[in-house]
């Protein structure tokens, strides 16, 4: 027994004596016996409380120490949902959060992380994300959730990104293809907990990707997999995912799991068994979920950023248009029609298309935002509203979802009045499709679109009461569930934009100062 202060006291409890304690929670039945049970338990340490975790067949959340001894340090307060997640994390060595996104899975994290810190059972912590959340979610987390530690970026070449994880950091972000770069440093750096966020990229066991991080995770590594949509396109999903968790719980070979949850049609078609979710539940285990609609405590809309740096091609041309405008504006008054204009025209090059003076359309590669975008629709199971001011990036927006088997109607200034509610009538009343590719100014006024539960922005508008009429499709009367809003954003306008719609600034009031602000932004 060690005394830690004045009031909690922490028991040490031998290994022989667990299976005894695990007897003795497994027969009450009584809820209130149970919880008496408990109470005792909560004074153990997370050493015995993790293997008495792992012990325990009905997984009903065993109590952590972390809320006894934890502090919950950053600059919000905790909702109830995000302390569970931590409490749970804390003594499960190996688990899933599926909690869905927008409910501030992330934080949770960073509080179990840093409370195993705290105890000494964690040293160093891996996060490997997608490219589009590095610095907006986890970077910026970290920062506001647990201050008193360094976090590091590992991003750019191979070199930069090996002395990020060679340094001292205690928390590193990378993202899903810079693991391969560099996995011979990775496996040098003395991590003992890794994250995986959208950990769907991890759901084949063929994949180089796939490999490289099995390779990497030891017996003794923590290993905490998160998504919001767990298998959500196939039963088969998810045994790579819990080949690397609970690989006690799928059978050797991919193969036997697919006959397991599968069965088949034709040569090429497979179709899930009645009992496939339950196999699939059982085999995603350790794992907890919280829905949004579930969080009470959530605010009804929450705002969220996706960076996705432009590609080497954009950023040329988003140069040379802004030298142009520099050249074209020095000792000139600037208006608010060149100031619009050229702000359209930045923009453009942003989003991935730009129109000429000639009319003709100059196409960019635009894969992050594209990737970043899919990555968006696919942590949620309602459906999505994507907002693209530009009439061409929405075809190119339309093929590639489409392209990825996600069911897409257009609504844009070209389609009736008649088509336009039978689109609206279908996306509210049926199940496909599931996402609406939306030009901002077609039904940004009086439609209900409360089936989804996202808005995304491809890029920002030009005007708040466009931007809050957007967002108002969602948020009306009929809603069922927790919103988010997602601006994805990659240049410095659409940054700076982005932020005036957020705080409700008068985009046209301040054009001309934005523009020479960009300018000048050299």
């Amino acid at each position: 027994m060690e005394i830690i202060d004045n009031t909690a006291v922490k028991l040490t409890v031998p290994e022989h004596i667990l299976p005894h304690i695990v007897d003795n929670i497994e027969k009450c039945e009584v809820l209130e016996q149970r919880g008496k049970l408990y109470d005792i338990l909560v004074y153990w340490g997370v050493t015995e409380m993790t293997r008495l975790n792992q012990m325990i067949s009905f997984r009903n959340n065993l109590p952590s120490p972390i809320v006894r001894d934890y502090n919950w340090p950053g600059i919000y307060t905790p909702f109830a949902h995000q302390k569970v997640t931590a409490e749970f994390l804390s003594i499960n060595r190996r688990a899933f959060c599926f909690n869905e996104a927008g409910t501030g899975k992330t934080s949770s994290v960073i509080w179990a992380a840093d409370y195993l810190m705290t105890i000494g059972e964690v040293k160093r912590v891996l996060i490997i994300c997608p490219l589009s959340i590095m610095y907006s979610a986890w970077r910026n987390d970290v920062f506001n959730t647990a201050m008193h530690r360094s976090v590091g970026v590992a991003h750019g070449t191979a070199n930069k990104r090996e002395k990020i994880i060679e340094g001292d950091y205690e928390f590193v972000v990378i993202n899903f293809d810079g693991v391969g770069v560099v996995k011979e440093a990775i496996a040098k750096g003395n991590f003992d907990l890794i994250v995986i966020d959208e950990a769907n990229a991890y759901k084949s066991p063929s994949t180089a990707r796939w490999k490289t991080l099995a390779k990497l995770i030891k017996p003794e590594t923590r290993l905490w997999m998160l998504t919001g949509t767990p298998a959500a396109q196939s039963p088969v999903d998810a045994y790579g995912l819990a080949k690397l968790v609970s690989p006690h719980r799928v059978p050797k070979f991919s193969a036997a799991w697919r006959d397991k949850v599968m069965y088949q049609i034709t040569r090429f078609k497979w179709n899930p068994r009645p009992n496939a979710k339950d196999e699939v539940f059982k085999a995603l285990q350790p794992a907890i979920r919280f829905n949004k609609k579930d969080c009470v405590d959530l605010p009804d809309l929450m705002i969220q950023t996706r960076e996705v740096p432009l590609t080497a091609q954009a950023q040329k041309y988003y140069k040379q248009l802004k030298d142009k405008m520099v050249f074209e504006a020095a000792g000139e008054q600037i208006s608010a029609v060149n100031a619009a204009a050229g702000l359209n025209k930045l923009l453009q090059i942003s989003g991935g298309a730009v129109y000429t003076d000639n009319k003709d359309i100059v196409e960019f590669d635009i894969a992050p935002r594209l990737n970043a975008l899919l990555e968006v629709i696919e942590e949620t199971y309602n459906k999505v509203l994507v907002f693209v001011p530009y009439r061409h990036t929405i075809e190119v927006v339309n093929r590639f979802l489409t392209g990825h088997d996600v069911s897409c109607e257009i609504i844009n200034g070209e389609v009736s009045a008649t088509d336009r509610a039978n689109i609206i009538q279908r996306f509210q009343d049926m199940s496909e499709p599931r996402v609406l590719i939306i030009q901002p100014q077609s039904a940004s006024h009086g439609v209900t679109l409360t089936a989804a539960d996202t808005v995304v922005f491809w890029s920002p508008v030009m005007s708040v009461e466009t931007y809050l009429q957007c967002i108002a499709r969602m948020d009306r009367v009929g809603q069922l569930n927790k919103m988010t809003v997602v601006h994805l954003q990659g240049s410095e306008v659409e940054k700076k934009m982005y932020k005036m719609l957020e705080n409700k600034v008068d985009l046209h009031s301040k054009l001309v100062d934005l523009y020479r602000e960009e300018l000048e932004n050299e």
